[in-house]
């Protein structure tokens, strides 16, 4: 067996491709440098992550951990100089690449964790504190049914040191289960029945109870399965909520509130960042935050300072012109973009982006669960793009949108070219891409020197 080489020859060898990819402006520094140390060392991800000073923290979730972690960071640090993954690279390759870029001065590390990912990383990062914020089912041809992951989950959470933060969000019912593994869990959760939906939308997917099977009932339901449920039979019911989401006011387009309930006071947050989803994602960041030891004044500074993560209710300026740029990659998300969207007035113009790459999911039958329906009676015409643009056109068509209002153009630069010609000067152009067809459109507006490219953005 050949002698391993020093971990700081490994170090200097990754830092040297990370940026020669940078150079080359491909991008892959954001996990080359990390395959690359895998290489060389297996291990060396371990012994990266216990030179700091303030251990590590991590975020999973199926959808919004990217928003989620990046709230995290603008609240961490003005006290902490943090190793973070914000580009999103969230496998063990992504966060062996934030170890390595973050040099030698950070002392505290925060990743976003990809939901397979997560109980190899927990093994490997042994955090501080986890945060987990919601079990969807997404990319079913790679994770499997939620149970599945949830199983995963728990098995890795249970094996977490004992003095390792767990909090976790009590309105998923299989991530109540999850954390019973672990002593000692933080819930946090939404308590306000104003914004809920009046009943269960028929694309949530924790329907019945983990313990017995018996359908949930649901006193409030607010994303998907999200909500306050209980099993009939009381084998099963949402843990009682420590930090909590009250009095929430969802202002259309552009902002969202909520008044910030902890053990230790209350405080109202102003967020620039609309939807419920939003909230979800900014009462997971303070209950992570709060864990590590944030004060409730720098949870709100920071929460009422962040800005939208790329691509994620990102707006750009073209000409006279804005797009919004909205991702969306399984019901739970969409149904929620379409919420927010029709709260704010619903678009005229609509670009929708459908890929089924490796990272989307081959499996693309889960447009037929997202209610687009309510963005249609306003909606003059659709630009159906992407890889699979001809299904997304079929399921646009089945939803009743007449068929001379769709456009079918799988070129994404000529797609977005197409909807800013249909909108007119001062108004908004929507996009609704996948992931990979989001990078795709930031590389589109990247070249036309109207936004950075994803790979060169701070946290």
């Amino acid at each position: 067996m050949r002698p391993r080489p020093p971990l700081a020859l490994e170090i200097a060898a990754a830092r040297g491709v990370a940026a020669l990819s940078r150079r080359l402006g491909a991008g892959g520094g954001t996990t080359i440098p990390g395959k690359l140390l895998a290489e060389l060392d297996r291990g060396a991800i371990d012994r990266l992550a216990a030179r700091l000073a303030g251990g590590t923290a991590t975020v999973s979730a199926t959808n919004g951990k990217t928003t989620t972690t990046a709230m995290a960071a603008a609240i961490l640090r003005p006290r902490h100089r943090l190793a973070h993954n914000a580009a999103g690279a969230n496998l063990v390759s992504g966060v062996a690449s934030a170890l390595l870029s973050s040099g030698d001065d950070a002392d505290l590390g925060l990743f976003e964790v990809d939901e397979g990912a997560l109980p190899e990383l927990l093994r490997r990062l042994r955090p501080r504190a986890v945060c987990l914020g919601n079990l969807f089912r997404d990319q079913l041809d790679r994770y499997g049914e939620l149970e599945l992951v949830a199983e995963r989950w728990r098995e890795a959470v249970g094996e977490l040191p004992a003095e390792a933060l767990l909090v976790y969000n009590a309105d998923d019912p299989q991530l109540a289960a999850v954390a019973e593994a672990h002593s000692g869990s933080v819930a946090f959760g939404l308590d306000d029945p104003k914004v809920a939906r009046t009943s269960l939308q028929h694309a949530a997917d924790s329907k019945y109870c983990v313990r017995c099977g018996t359908p949930y009932e649901y006193a409030a339901a607010y994303v998907g399965h999200l909500g306050a449920y209980r099993c009939p039979r009381g084998d099963h019911a949402r843990p009682p909520l420590q930090v909590t989401a009250r009095e929430v006011s969802l202002q259309g387009l552009e902002r969202a509130s909520f008044l910030l309930d902890t053990p230790d006071g209350s405080r109202r947050i102003e967020l620039r960042l609309p939807g419920l989803y939003n909230v979800y994602n900014a009462l997971a960041a303070a209950a992570l935050t709060r864990s590590l030891g944030a004060e409730l004044d720098e949870i709100a500074a920071g929460l009422e300072r962040f800005s939208a993560a790329f691509g994620r209710f990102e707006r750009v300026t073209v000409g006279d012109k804005r797009v919004l740029l909205l991702l969306i990659k399984n019901p739970a998300g969409a149904n929620e973009a379409v919420r927010t969207l029709v709260d704010g007035g619903a678009p005229r113009v609509l670009v929708v982006a459908l890929n089924d790459e490796i990272a989307d999911g081959r499996d693309v039958s889960w447009i037929w669960d997202v209610d687009f329906e309510p963005l249609l009676p306003g909606l003059e015409r659709l630009v159906a793009s992407g890889g699979r643009a001809a299904e997304l056109a079929l399921r646009f068509r089945y939803g009743g949108l007449a068929e001379d209002t769709i456009e079918v153009e799988p070129d994404l630069a000529r797609a977005l070219d197409r909807g800013l010609e249909l909108t007119p000067g001062g108004a908004e152009l929507v996009l609704l891409p996948t992931y990979t067809a989001m990078l795709g459109l930031q590389r589109v507006l990247a070249s036309r020197g109207l936004a950075k490219p994803y790979w060169e953005r701070s946290g």
